[in-house]
C-alpha cells in the first residue's frame, strides 16, 4: 500500500511536493525505481511538472558530457599532443611556464586535486565490493580503445607528485572513517580494471573532479567523496535501466545541489560564521540542552565538545557512522525535511539521549569511544527517538 501511495503522488501531472515529503520522510521503498525518482525531485533536480522531465533530463545529460569533453577529454588531448613534439618548450605555453595563466599550471594544480580524490574514492565503502565492481554503462567518450588521450586513469598513474602534499586536516576529518566501520581488506586498494572496463569507484572520481573543475572556490576536500557514494550507488543500481545508464550524470547534478546546500559546511573560512560548521556543532548541544539537561551537564562536565564527534556527523550526513543501506535510509529522511537538515540535528540528539545511561556513567575516555564508534545500529530506533524530540517541541 505505501508503494502505491508513492505511485498515486508520482501519477499526478504535478507533483504535490508537500504530500512527496510526508511519504518519503518514514522511508521510501526500493521497488520500481521509486528512491532514485524521489530523491531527484528532493534534490531539486526534476521539477514538479511531469511534463518538463524528458526534455530536462536529455538537456542535463547532453551537458555533462560537455563537460567530459571539455575538462577531461580536451587536456587529455593536449597532454597526448604536446607530448609527442619535441619543440613544445619554444611555444609560448610550456610545462616550465610560471605564468598562472598558463594551460600547464592548470594542469599541474589539477593533478594535485585529482591525486587526493583517486586517494578518497579508492577507499571508498570497502565493506562492500560494488564499488569495485565494472559499471555496465562505463563511459564510451573516454573508454573507446581508438583514444590516444590521456584518461584520468593515465594521469593518475603517470602523475610523480608527491600525495602528501595534497593532505589536508580539518579538525581530524582526515581520519573520516569510523575505527569498527572499516574492514581487514580496507587497506588493500581497488584495482585498476582492464581497458574497456571501468569501475564505479573511477565513476565516482569523474564526478568529483569535475566538480572540483566546474566549483573551484572550494575545488575539493576530503569528505565529499562520502556524500557523492550513497547518491551513485543509489542510481547506479536503480531498476530503471533507463534511468541507470546515466547514473553517472544525474549523480553529478544531484549532488551539486546537496552540495550548495551543505557546502559551508565543507569550507574551513566560514567555520565560526552563523553558517559555518562550529554554529551547528553548538546547535546540536543547546538543543540537547533543552531536551535533557542532565546529560549535557555530564558532556560539559568531561569537557567533550561536539567537534570531537558531531563534527563528522554534521558534515557526512553521518554516512560514516552506519552501514550503506542505512546511511540511505537516513537520507530519505533527511531529503523530505523541508527545513533542510534541521532535522540532522535532532537526529544527532537522539543519538545522544538513545545512549544517555551509558554516557552518565562513563569517564571521558570510555565516552569518547562510544562517540567515535557510536554503538547502535537501529537507525529506525534513532529515526524514531528523533522524530518524537521533533513533535515535542
Amino acid at each position: 500500500s505505501r508503494i502505491a501511495d508513492f505511485q498515486e503522488v508520482l501519477g499526478e501531472p504535478t507533483v504535490a511536493l508537500g504530500k512527496l515529503r510526508d511519504l518519503c520522510f518514514s522511508g521510501i521503498p526500493f521497488d520500481g525505481g521509486l528512491r532514485c525518482l524521489c530523491w531527484k525531485i528532493l534534490l531539486n533536480y526534476l521539477p514538479l511538472e511531469k511534463a518538463l522531465w524528458s526534455s530536462l533530463l536529455k538537456k542535463q545529460r547532453d551537458l555533462y558530457s560537455q563537460f567530459l569533453k571539455e575538462m577531461i577529454i580536451q587536456p587529455g588531448i593536449a597532454k597526448a599532443n604536446l607530448g609527442v613534439s619535441r619543440e613544445d618548450v619554444t611555444l609560448e605555453d610550456h610545462p616550465l611556464n610560471p605564468n598562472p595563466d598558463s594551460r600547464w599550471n592548470t594542469y599541474f594544480k589539477d593533478n594535485e586535486v585529482l591525486l587526493q580524490i583517486d586517494k578518497d574514492v579508492r577507499r571508498l565503502y570497502p565493506d562492500m565490493a560494488f564499488f569495485q565492481r565494472p559499471t555496465d554503462y562505463p563511459c564510451l567518450l573516454i573508454l573507446d580503445p581508438q583514444n590516444e588521450f590521456e584518461t584520468l586513469r593515465k594521469r593518475v598513474e603517470q602523475t610523480t607528485l608527491k600525495s602528501q602534499t595534497v593532505a589536508r586536516n580539518r579538525s581530524g576529518v582526515t581520519n573520516v572513517s569510523s575505527p569498527l566501520k572499516t574492514t581487514s581488506n580496507s587497506l588493500s586498494e581497488y584495482e585498476v580494471l582492464p581497458n574497456g572496463c571501468e569501475a564505479h569507484w573511477e565513476v565516482v572520481e569523474r564526478i568529483l573532479f569535475i566538480y572540483a573543475k566546474l566549483n573551484p572556490g572550494i575545488a575539493y576536500v576530503q569528505g565529499m567523496n562520502e556524500i557523492v557514494g550513497p547518491l551513485y550507488y543509489t542510481f547506479a543500481t536503480d531498476p530503471n535501466s533507463e534511468w541507470k545508464e546515466h547514473a553517472e550524470a544525474d549523480t553529478f547534478f544531484c549532488f551539486t545541489n546537496l552540495m550548495a546546500e551543505i557546502r559551508d559546511n565543507f569550507i574551513k573560512s566560514l567555520d565560526d560564521s552563523q553558517c559555518g560548521i562550529t554554529y551547528k556543532m553548538e546547535k546540536v548541544y543547546s538543543t540537547l540542552k533543552e531536551k535533557d539537561v542532565e546529560l549535557y551537564l555530564k558532556l560539559q562536565e568531561q569537557n567533550i565538545k561536539p567537534q570531537f564527534f558531531a563534527f563528522r556527523w554534521l558534515t557526512l550526513l553521518l554516512s560514516q557512522e552506519f552501514l550503506l543501506p542505512d546511511v540511505i535510509r537516513i537520507w530519505d529522511s533527511l531529503f523530505a525535511d523541508d527545513k533542510r537538515f534541521d532535522f540532522l540535528l535532532l537526529v544527532c540528539c537522539a543519538m545522544l539521549t538513545l545512549i544517555r545511561d551509558q554516557l552518565l556513567e562513563g569517564d571521558f575516555t570510555l565516552n569518547m569511544r562510544l562517540l567515535q564508534d557510536y554503538p547502535i545500529s537501529d537507525v529506525h530506533l534513532i529515526l524514531k527517538k528523533a522524530k518524537e524530540l521533533q513533535d515535542s517541541k
